[in-house]
């Protein structure tokens, strides 16, 4: 919980909460989010990040590895929000290639899997911006907040992948 007033302050930024397609906690919610993400640590079924931002030291959000499968080698890169101060900026880029590079280059991963709600156009596009494929959508996949069914866009890399991938992000860094 040692991160919980910084990542307060992110939320504060945008109020990302509200949006009907993703699953950002609410102030309210922050404190049992946390938590819950420790527990599956607990489990080692996922790796919770709270992102920095560098230049400021400020909190600028979470993310995680998830679904973490050490048998089958796979993760999933999800549960993803930032502070809308750092949206569309190289914090995202920056932080996928470490994960990235992590999963590929130390826990040789198989497949690295990032999924999204159909209706979130701008996770998808910054997932495509990344190099990920789209492997498919799967189908009233799950409820949403509101109770409506959501449509879920399943990408991955693959390690034949992540050399050209990885390029890519070095070049939109190094812009």
């Amino acid at each position: 919980m040692e991160h919980h007033d910084g990542l307060l302050e992110a939320l504060a930024d945008g109020e990302a909460w509200k949006l009907w397609y993703t699953w950002v906690p609410s102030p309210d919610q922050l404190r049992s989010e946390i938590a819950r993400r420790l527990e599956h640590q607990q489990r080692e079924e996922w790796l919770p990040f709270t992102v920095f931002d560098r230049a400021s030291g400020k909190v600028a959000g979470m993310t995680n590895f998830m679904h973490v499968d050490t048998v089958h080698k796979r993760v999933e890169i999800g549960g993803t929000w930032y502070a809308n101060r750092y949206q569309r900026t190289r914090l995202n880029t920056a932080c996928k290639h470490l994960l990235l590079g992590h999963a590929f280059e130390q826990l040789d991963c198989i497949a690295v899997e990032l999924r999204t709600h159909f209706f979130n156009r701008q996770s998808r596009a910054a997932i495509e911006r990344l190099g990920a494929k789209l492997d498919g959508v799967l189908r009233n996949h799950s409820r949403s907040r509101d109770g409506t069914l959501r449509d879920t866009c399943v990408y991955s890399i693959l390690p034949s992948e992540w050399p050209a991938v990885k390029s890519n992000l070095e070049y939109l860094l190094g812009r």
